[in-house]
């Protein structure tokens, strides 16, 4: 067995586009993470795809922006203002639980915090199951935690969610059919065909993703921000009035901060590698995104700190690898970063992506990092993720 790593950017895109190497990084996760989407390879993730993307479209995306998540950042934000202090992490994962529910397919009748407690602690097991390659706790400790989470998130969610649509599903109205992964995949169980227990693992994998991957790159670029600012104090008026520069903030975040340092693949067959290597079925393959997106030949000199006024050379995105590229790209990648800006963009039609708003809602609100309680990383991972990051608020602000 050979380990063939790729630290440079154009290396990494060609291995990334390889079509016969599989998705290996979630095997040590596959208690929560065995046959989801993401791990699947060749015809069956193709027609799995295909099908759940109807669910990532842009109509219901800018319903989404417009409509339901001004909504929800309102209400789950306004407690914490009237105390004026906060866990940004925390809050990430409170903020995006409805919306990863939504798309999931999962129904929260009651909208109690104790139903939203319960949702936040399975939510949290269930990512701690999907990132147990980079975990620092047992493993076998971590596997016990997501089996008994997901027989309760069964019972009490699941179960209750897959019965009212498949009430709906029996009326034959497709009007009034919910728009999300779980009705997707009931609608055509038909073709799928899919074992109760994969259905389980890939709601359970929805609900997490799109909050997991949210919140790690809320903070990092929460915190790349106002670090920026401290050394450019003039640029305020652009972080205060320009919704296009701090998607643009955003993006460069992503780039140096991706949620996975790692890509990790291996061949289903003998491969053609970049650099006229070649590899076996027993190779690994690993493709290094954090210091591919930190390639100067491609991001400049500077490729390794945090530039929001940064060009990228034609046919190259600003947050580089960290969405991925070729068939495991992130199918909610639109959904949380928006579509990138244009020189012409108009800024009041304009499709931002979840993320971006938060961080808008959060400098309207004049959220600064807590100087007298320093964030802390997440000890529970080998990932550089945030574990702690508290936050204040302006003491004016929180009375409008």
């Amino acid at each position: 067995m050979v380990e063939h790593i790729f630290t440079e950017y154009n290396d990494a895109t060609q291995a990334l586009r390889i079509k016969d190497l599989k998705q290996s990084l979630y095997d040590d996760g596959e208690v929560i993470m065995d046959k989801v989407l993401v791990c699947l390879h060749g015809d069956e993730h193709k027609k799995r795809r295909k099908l759940e993307n109807k669910i990532f479209t842009r109509e219901i995306f800018q319903k989404y922006e417009n409509i339901i998540f001004p909504k929800t950042i309102n209400q789950t934000l306004d407690p914490y203002k009237e105390t004026g202090e906060m866990d940004l992490v925390d809050f990430g994962f409170r903020v995006l639980l409805n919306l990863t529910a939504d798309f999931s397919g999962i129904d929260r009748p009651l909208k109690s915090k104790k139903e939203t407690e319960t949702l936040l602690r399975l939510l949290k097991i269930f990512a701690s199951g999907a990132t147990l390659h980079h975990s620092t706790r047992d493993h076998d400790e971590v596997k016990e935690e997501v089996r008994e989470a997901l027989k309760e998130f069964d019972r009490d969610f699941l179960t209750p969610s897959i019965e009212r649509r498949k009430s709906i599903i029996s009326q034959n109205s497709n009007e009034d059919l919910p728009n999300d992964i779980l009705t997707v995949l009931l609608v055509n169980d038909d073709q799928l065909n899919m074992p109760y227990d994969v259905l389980q693992r890939e709601i359970a994998f929805y609900l997490l993703a799109g909050a997991q991957t949210s919140i790690h790159s809320l903070v990092h670029a929460f915190h790349e921000i106002h670090t920026w600012l401290e050394s450019n104090p003039s640029r305020k008026g652009d972080i205060t009035n320009d919704p296009i520069f701090i998607q643009k903030c955003f993006l460069e975040s992503t780039r140096l901060h991706p949620s996975s340092p790692v890509a990790l693949r291996k061949p289903v067959c003998p491969v053609q590698l970049p650099g006229n290597k070649s590899a076996d079925v027993d190779d690994n393959i690993v493709i290094d995104l954090y210091n591919s997106n930190r390639d100067k030949k491609i991001f400049g000199d500077d490729a390794d700190k945090f530039n929001p006024d940064r060009e990228t050379p034609n046919g190259q995105n600003l947050y580089g690898l960290s969405f991925g590229l070729g068939m495991h790209s992130c199918i909610g990648r639109n959904l949380a970063a928006g579509v990138n800006s244009k020189p012409d963009t108009d800024p009041n039609n304009h499709h931002y992506g979840t993320v971006t708003m938060i961080i808008r809602k959060l400098i309207s609100c004049n959220a600064i990092p807590d100087i007298n309680n320093p964030p802390r990383m997440d000890e529970k991972t080998k990932r550089p993720n945030w574990g702690y990051y508290p936050i204040t608020f302006n003491s004016e602000e929180t009375q409008k």
